[in-house]
């Protein structure tokens, strides 16, 4: 009817089927309800109104699990289909478009198959009406919340309906039967005027004293003017249209030619000109005006319907709903007045799947409406931040889930640090293999005038053993937050001083291998003897390993980095070496180093067994290499703090097993065998070593 083609001259001062059907969503939406059912009669009001709210309630995210048809006849086994469908049902909300007198046969057997827990919202036709006056339903309708028709005040009409009698309206035939339905009792003037006493065919005679004031809200209802409020607003607007329409001034009119309508000989179209575009107010100080649909402001009265302790009923006016007001503020009302289907105050939950909390997303149920769905947790590095979230955001880079993927935190530094595990457990190898290398040191200084310090050249021995306690105590230098600093030279320091130690022990090889050759006669060897050659050895292949270092340092240094991404839970601290030609340079430097010692070793390993430490010299270097061969893939293979694990791991291992392997037997012999700590069993043992060559 709000169609201004089909029906132009259609005005109206009650609510269209579009406001009804936007203010059932809004009562849905603030109460939660997404999974409701629509019983609608089978007339051009049910099917209008039903059809509207189907239409428009996936709008707003409310799914609509059923909509059956009430017959205006119902049979009992149509009305048995209907309330199988309501039995089996999961919503608890069920909007209803029908007419009361449809709704008793239906509401008796509902009551009847004591079929509870369900939300009936009513629509303006209950509102008043008869069904709320039987008792044997109060307890199926105890709860019913809806929307009628707004009620608003009219002057002196309370007072008017409290006047009514049917002697002062004796040709009414309807005002008699009002009389005698709701006092019960029999108008005494339209029987046979012989009947004597107070009672005929067993029923009390009306004693024309009967008070008005008496009966129930749900019998006569004076206080909410609905349908006579919408009516007196329509009479008052066609006499405002009346009223504008002969006050027009001549010359000065809306019509052709600036012409006034001929009053009282005016069009029908001519008032309805005026009618369009009345904007006044009522008498009792509420707007009057109609819209370009031709509706008038689209107010409702939201009721409530409840048992009272006395055991009687009531409906009340708890809230308006008026759909042209502000989103959010368009339903208005009470919610503590309001007591729900079991005399409870909690609110009915009416959803088909449970609300997705916090951290979590929606997945829809294939074959199911979109309210039914399940819920995931999101995926590491995403969260959720509301409820019945459709999808996980990303956190951004610099930030990860929180564990219960419903905030983004500020992502941790990873680094190797002393306070976790791994860091404190390396550190803790560092200092005490540093230890052990200057305790070794300390037991060559003290004894460095027995036969076993003195015939294995103390002086490299003493440089060897400086230099593999600065391994051990660089290794530290790996371990904590990456700095500038120790980015720079981290690197440097662990080649230079590694490469010291593996030039110390190639000059110890070529020292042993020079003096035994030396005895040889003519030997031109001789003139090589003594420290000389062998710091030469050292200077020089620390030289080349500090030249590699500033080459580094000035082309392409180290510096820190922080590595992170999307899939990362924390930000990586670590050194960018820069170059890795410059790192796998100074890496070869030593490897050759090592192995060119490996290979002399070696060779020389058949030397007199009281003056030669070769033996041990070559499987030192054995380990050594294994270890750097090794350290190579796993390197490789690891990132972030394990990465420098693996070299620190490598560094302390391979300095170790120089340490234990080289100087180990001469420990074991300055303190558990010094028997063999004499020149003279050093010279028979070489003595016996040479005869048996």
């Amino acid at each position: 009817m709000s169609d201004k083609v089909q029906f132009p001259s259609f005005l109206r001062t009650i609510a269209s089927a579009g406001s009804r059907a936007q203010a059932f969503i809004e009562l849905c939406l603030h109460y939660g309800w997404t999974w409701i059912g629509i019983l609608a009669s089978d007339n051009d009001y049910g099917v209008e109104n039903g059809q509207k709210l189907l239409a428009e309630a996936p709008k707003s995210g409310i799914c609509v699990e059923f909509l059956e048809t009430l017959a205006t006849k119902t049979t009992k086994k149509s009305l048995s289909r209907v309330i199988d469908v309501i039995r089996q049902s999961t919503s608890k909300v069920i909007v209803c478009f029908t007419f009361s007198p449809q709704m008793i046969q239906f509401l008796k057997e509902i009551s009847a198959q004591s079929i509870t827990g369900k939300v009936w919202i009513a629509n303006t036709s209950w509102f008043p009406s008869p069904v709320f006056a039987l008792s044997d339903l109060w307890q199926t309708l105890h709860g019913t919340v809806g929307f009628a028709v707004y009620s608003g005040e009219i002057p002196m009409f309370k007072e008017f309906l409290y006047s009514i009698h049917p002697s002062k309206f004796a040709n009414d035939i309807y005002m008699k039967q009002f009389w005698e339905h709701v006092f019960s009792c029999q108008w005494r003037e339209d029987l046979n005027r012989t009947v004597t006493g107070n009672e005929v065919n067993g029923k009390r005679l009306c004693n024309q004293t009967e008070d008005l004031k008496t009966l129930g809200e749900s019998v006569y209802e004076v206080n909410n003017f609905r349908y006579p409020y919408s009516t007196y607003n329509a009479i008052y607007a066609l006499a405002q249209a009346l009223d504008d329409l002969k006050s027009c001034v001549p010359m000065k009119g809306p019509f052709a030619n600036k012409t006034c309508a001929e009053y009282p000989y005016f069009q029908p179209w001519q008032l309805l000109h005026y009618l369009k575009k009345v904007r006044t107010k009522n008498s009792a100080g509420k707007e009057v005006f109609f819209d370009r649909n031709g509706d008038a402001p689209p107010l409702l009265d939201f009721v409530h319907w409840q048992m009272t302790s006395k055991d009687t009923s009531r409906f009340l006016k708890v809230g308006t709903f008026d759909s042209s007001a502000e989103q959010g503020q368009k339903l208005i009302f009470n919610s503590s007045a309001i007591e729900w289907s079991g005399g409870y105050n909690k609110v009915p939950v009416s959803i088909c799947s449970q609300q997705c909390q916090p951290g979590y997303r929606k997945s829809a149920i294939e074959g199911r409406p979109r309210c039914c769905f399940e819920c995931f947790l999101c995926s590491e590095g995403s969260i959720a931040n509301q409820t019945d979230s459709a999808d996980c955001m990303k956190c951004p880079d610099d930030h990860w889930s929180s564990d219960s993927k419903d905030r983004c935190i500020p992502k941790s530094f990873d680094f190797l640090s002393y306070e976790e595990p791994l860091g404190s457990t390396l550190a803790f190898m560092s200092i005490f293999f540093f230890l052990n290398a200057l305790s070794v040191l300390w037991v060559f200084v003290w004894y460095r005038d027995t036969p076993v310090v003195r015939a294995n050249n103390c002086s490299i021995s003493y440089i060897l053993l400086v230099s593999l306690s600065l391994c051990f105590l660089c290794a530290t230098n790996f371990i904590g937050r990456p700095m500038e600093l120790t980015c720079l030279l981290r690197q440097i320091i662990f080649g230079v001083i590694f490469s010291m130690c593996v030039s110390c022990v190639l000059a110890k090889t070529i020292t042993v291998v020079i003096a035994f050759s030396a005895t040889k006669p003519d030997s031109n060897l001789r003139r090589f003897l003594g420290p000389k050659i062998a710091y030469s050895i050292i200077l020089a292949c620390t030289l080349i390993q500090v030249t590699i270092g500033m080459a580094w340092v000035t082309t392409s240094p180290s510096f820190p980095e922080y590595v992170t991404s999307p899939v990362m839970r924390e930000i990586i601290m670590e050194c960018n070496e820069g170059s890795i030609v410059w790192f796998y340079s100074m890496l070869a430097f030593m490897g050759l180093l090592a192995s060119v010692s490996f290979l002399v070793s070696f060779l020389a390993r058949n030397l007199p067994d009281s003056f030669n430490e070769t033996k041990f010299i070559t499987f030192s270097m054995l380990v050594f290499v294994s270890v750097w061969l090794s350290f190579i893939p796993a390197y490789l293979s690891t990132k972030g703090k394990y990465m420098v694990a693996v070299e620190i791991f490598a560094i302390l291992v391979s300095s170790a097993g120089l340490l234990f392997c080289i100087f180990g037997p001469k420990v074991f012999i300055i303190y558990f065998r010094p028997d063999r700590n004499t020149r003279d069993y050093l010279i028979s043992k070489s003595k016996v070593t040479m005869k048996s060559e």
